[in-house]
């Protein structure tokens, strides 16, 4: 596969850098929902870019746990720059990215 096709398949958050703690626990939470993935972590000063091939899960836990404190999921969009591929929430405990379909 080469670098251009890898990189289509990545999946994930961007998150603004202004609050360097949210930053701080959205990618420990991503480093724990997905211990199998093979992350990557753009660090762009003004936003973060945390991605994975195909799949990445955010747990509401995992970011409680990292922050130290209760973190809604809903509390995360503000901070959300963008994302690619798709997103989905269930319920309140989960955020899925993830590719649209199988190539």
């Amino acid at each position: 596969m080469t670098a251009a096709a890898a990189h289509d398949k990545l999946v994930g958050p961007v998150v603004r850098g202004f609050d360097p703690a949210v930053v701080d626990a959205v990618i420990e939470a991503a480093r724990v929902d997905n211990p199998d993935a093979d992350l990557t972590i753009d660090d762009h000063a003004g936003y973060v870019r945390i991605h994975a091939p195909r799949f990445l899960r955010i747990t509401r836990a995992s970011l409680e746990s990292a922050a130290g404190q209760e973190f809604p999921l809903n509390t995360l969009e503000p901070a959300l720059v963008g994302f690619a591929g798709r997103i989905r929430y269930l319920g309140d405990d989960e955020l899925h990215f993830y590719l649209d379909r199988e190539e």
